[in-house]
């Protein structure tokens, strides 16, 4: 299985998921952490700057796509709409209140890790 974590560094976990960085990419195997790799975030719209921050219905199809060998996704912050459009792709979501990427791996496998829908980025109401 495979664990997206958003990050902009590779070891702690990004507190926006559409502007972050990269994504670690953590491979599990019977419970246990077996690799992990960094994948640039070149799929999100926030990441094109101004002109790529649309919130347009299919904004989102590039990121699903290329998250889409990964069962779970993990950031410490993320729009409602994204959450949803992901959990609607069979992708478990969580929105943690955890900074260190490789401990919430470790937690998601202990079924430790805790999800806060509600905690969401903050966007204005035309942007949800």
């Amino acid at each position: 299985m495979k664990i997206a974590i958003a990050s902009d560094d590779g070891k702690t976990i990004a507190s926006h998921f559409g502007r972050t960085r990269g994504f670690v990419i953590v491979e599990a195997e019977d419970g246990k952490i077996t690799g992990s790799e960094y994948r640039p975030n070149t799929f999100t719209s926030h990441v094109a700057g101004p002109e790529g921050e649309s919130h347009a219905a299919n904004r989102h199809g590039p990121i699903l796509s290329a998250l889409s060998d990964c069962q779970v996704v993990v950031a410490r912050g993320m729009g409602r709409r994204i959450y949803d459009d992901l959990a609607s792709a069979k992708i478990e979501v969580f929105v943690t209140n955890e900074v260190e990427a490789e401990k919430a791996a470790e937690q998601y496998l202990l079924g430790k890790l805790v999800d806060n829908p509600d905690q969401a980025c903050d966007h204005s109401p035309d942007e949800q």
